[in-house]
């Protein structure tokens, strides 16, 4: 009795008599959203992969991967502890350098009078952090073999223990541990490579080696060099270098070059993204304003928030820092549904603004130039209390029906989840099957949105509708290879006013309603 997957045989033209089993996939598709909470930064470091996309997810990866926090512009440790304040829990990171970057070294030496270098130790990432890293041979836990261990501070030390061989033999064999690792003990090590040098003597067991050389190639970033270069997968460099990672809300960290903008703006139409940016310290919004007009960019993918920077307190370093707002918007904004506004959420981690330290709050009149200007802006008072936030909701563009975060983020949401759940459908034959299969799971998937709250009309209208059928699959495109699916969804509408009509006095006369509002 063979067993045969659905598609497998033809079962038109069956000639054998017998028994044929075809294994028939699930009709009802599930589709699962795309993740929201990605959120990419692009910054400067003193550790950690270059041009590369790297998961973050805690303080402890934060530093293992790109050091502690440093007083300087584009720092992405502070960018990510502010980021993991605020919930931004699924990061990816990029760090960018501006090519003097340098790798820390030391030589390890044999015993002679003058000593030779049997091998050399390269940190295995660039930066200062580098030049904390130390390493020392000593004897093995085995007799006859030696211990090599390469410590880094604050972290668990890499022990190779169990190197054998005398002269040339153990340097090469030193070499192998520290880049191939133990069979069966240990793998590579996460901090360095080693190379060999020229000793056939023991190594000196005394020493204790401390790497030195490393550099950040931070001096010479600019805001350009956070932008990067498009090219092939392994040629991208900057925000590039986060094509395809599945990021859904993005900052380059104290970016505020406007020249830059319409190349963010590009990059985040083409992936689904919510780009983050801000004007200069201190720049006010008729000068943000200018600089967006100018820039040309009008774009429900950008959010542009008035050079009002924030200060937030840097238990690390000790200070209160002077830090651009959208390093903080842009996390709150990863860190929420997409469905929901970044208006009126409380930052909890800030302790001031530039205008909130020279008393001079935002007045009603200037929130709504800057609503107008298409900007965003973080300050204190809130419409719901004495907390800071985000005071408009809006992004950059002018269109008054796409001009909220949730329209960014909800569409963003749809497009990318709709994109990813239908790839199976490309080679097969257009069936009512098909397009019931099809049309089934969006409708599934929408509904569950509607059941979540996240789609919706609040006055009983349909939360959505699908249409795939003969009406817009007429015969000649169905011919030409489409297949066609209109979908509609409404979004549930943020509250930006509330206005509340108040009679009162001893003549009114009050009358309730018995019946349900």
């Amino acid at each position: 009795m063979p067993i045969y997957q659905l598609g497998q045989i033809n079962t038109a033209a069956l000639q054998t008599p017998g028994l044929y089993v075809q294994v028939v996939p699930p009709r009802t598709r599930i589709i699962n959203g795309v993740p929201t909470d990605v959120y990419g930064q692009v910054g400067v470091a003193s550790w950690g992969p270059v041009n590369s996309a790297t998961l973050v997810g805690s303080p402890t990866d934060a530093q293992n991967f790109f050091g502690v926090q440093q007083v300087r512009k584009y720092d992405l440790a502070t960018a990510i502890a502010i980021g993991l304040q605020l919930g931004a829990a699924n990061q990816r990171i990029v760090r960018v350098t501006d090519g003097t970057d340098v790798a820390a070294s030391v030589a390890l030496k044999d015993t002679l009078g003058t000593p030779v270098t049997g091998a050399t130790l390269t940190a295995i990432y660039t930066g200062t952090v580098g030049n904390t890293l130390q390493a020392t041979i000593t004897a093995g836990t085995q007799q006859n073999t030696f211990k090599l261990t390469i410590l880094r501070p604050n972290f668990t030390p890499e022990v190779f223990d169990g190197i054998s061989g005398s002269g040339a033999t153990f340097w090469a064999n030193l070499v192998s541990a520290v880049n191939n690792g133990l069979s069966g003990i240990r793998g590579p090590s996460q901090l360095a490579v080693a190379t060999i040098g020229t000793s056939i003597t023991a190594p000196n067991t005394t020493n204790t080696y401390t790497f030195a050389g490393g550099t950040d190639g931070a001096g010479g970033v600019t805001d350009s060099t956070l932008v990067g270069v498009d090219g092939t997968s392994t040629a991208r460099k900057g925000m590039y270098a986060l094509r395809g990672t599945g990021v859904q809300v993005l900052n380059l960290v104290d970016l505020t070059d406007s020249t830059q903008w319409p190349n963010i703006s590009t990059f985040a139409s083409g992936e689904g993204v919510y780009g983050f940016t801000q004007g200069p310290v201190g720049a006010s919004y008729s000068t943000v304003s200018t600089s967006l007009n100018t820039a040309g960019v009008d774009d429900w993918h950008m959010k542009v928030l008035v050079g009002d920077w924030v200060y937030w307190n840097d238990t690390v370093n000790t200070q209160n820092r002077l830090l651009a707002p959208a390093t903080f918007l842009a996390a709150q904004c990863a860190a929420q549904a997409p469905h929901v506004s970044t208006l009126n959420k409380r930052l909890g981690n800030i302790t001031g603004t530039q205008r909130v330290a020279q008393n001079q709050p935002y007045s009603g009149a200037e929130i709504g130039a800057i609503v107008g200007a298409r900007l965003d802006v973080i300050s204190n008072p809130s419409p719901g209390g004495s907390y800071y936030a985000g005071q408009t909701g809006r992004n950059s563009s002018s269109d008054p029906t796409r001009n909220g975060d949730n329209y960014t983020r909800m569409t963003n949401f749809l497009a990318l989840t709709l994109a990813s759940a239908f790839g199976y459908v490309i080679g097969q034959n257009q069936t009512m099957d098909l397009r019931r299969e099809a049309k089934s799971a969006i409708e599934s998937f929408l509904l569950t949105l509607q059941q979540q709250k996240m789609i919706g009309d609040v006055n009983g209208g349909p939360a959505f509708s699908v249409q795939l059928n003969a009406e817009n699959n007429p015969d000649a495109r169905v011919a030409a290879g489409y297949m066609q699916a209109d979908v509609q969804v409404k979004y549930l509408s943020v509250i930006f006013y509330f206005l509340v009509n108040l009679e009162g006095g001893q003549t009114v006369t009050v009358q309730v309603s018995s019946k349900p509002r």
